[in-house]
């Protein structure tokens, strides 16, 4: 365990890393996302391929220069085959660390995103679920449709059912379109719990060091099970868990640091 940070020197370089891991966060983003653009001809596998060394990268430095790990309890619960994915939504860590486990992943994403620069392009190459959420009954129907061929090209599906990241102790309210997709194709949904707010806030700056804890449940098959049925049990079994991690959670916070940061 790490020893908390005093008032001064301690959050003065909490802040020097922090930037430090953005500059180098955003600078490998922009190389590597430029060359999963040049690998576009090449086709899915050799774009997902080079798009994932910007994963490696971004987890590695977030050890080296954040000393921000993470561990993961449950991997004997994956199954052999793609699945659906439903996690808690506390972070942007989520939307990277998840893809070292599942892969090759697809992501529900705001179609906005698609717009930036570079790196939004190279995210559309790589084939994710790009909706309008503020249409949410034809945004519905393209998970579904889309979820469903995406699945069949064995692509992970991985969804965030509340929708937004929520802070560390809170719980939004969970959508059915997890549960839904399960029971229409067959595929079973793999509930996941992580911590990541504690350490890297939804709307925050700071990397705080520690260890992340992911848990992984047990598959739940949708056979005899009704869609809201499917992600009613994916949400008792996330909740549940992060009951246990939240309080069990080992957090560096420095002193005199607002924690919502």
């Amino acid at each position: 365990m790490k020893q908390p940070y005093s008032s001064s020197t301690g959050i003065v370089e909490l802040y020097l890393r922090s930037a430090a891991f953005f500059i180098a966060m955003s600078v490998s983003a922009l190389v590597i996302g430029l060359l999963t653009l040049l690998a576009y001809p090449f086709g899915f596998e050799t774009r997902y391929r080079v798009a994932s060394q910007w994963v490696r990268f971004v987890l590695w430095a977030l050890a080296k220069i954040c000393h921000l790990h993470f561990t993961v309890r449950g991997l004997e619960n994956v199954p052999s085959t793609n699945a659906i994915v439903v996690s808690k939504h506390q972070s942007t860590w989520e939307t990277i660390g998840l893809q070292t486990i599942f892969k090759p992943v697809c992501f529900i994403l705001k179609k906005e995103l698609l717009q930036l620069p570079i790196w939004g392009w190279a995210m559309a190459s790589l084939e994710p679920i790009a909706i309008d959420r503020t249409a949410k009954s034809a945004a519905m129907k393209q998970i579904l449709r889309e979820g469903e061929q995406r699945l069949k090209r064995g692509r992970w599906l991985i969804l965030f059912p509340e929708g937004t990241r929520v802070a560390p102790g809170s719980k939004g309210r969970y959508g059915a379109s997890g549960g839904m997709l399960a029971q229409r194709t067959g595929y079973p949904v793999v509930p996941v719990a992580h911590n990541a707010g504690e350490f890297w806030a939804r709307h925050g700056f700071l990397k705080r060091p520690g260890t992340i804890s992911v848990r992984i449940g047990p598959p739940i098959e949708p056979a005899s099970l009704t869609g809201n049925e499917i992600s009613q049990r994916a949400e008792q079994w996330i909740e549940s868990q992060m009951a246990e991690i939240t309080q069990g959670a080992t957090i560096v916070k420095p002193v005199g640091q607002n924690p919502a940061a």
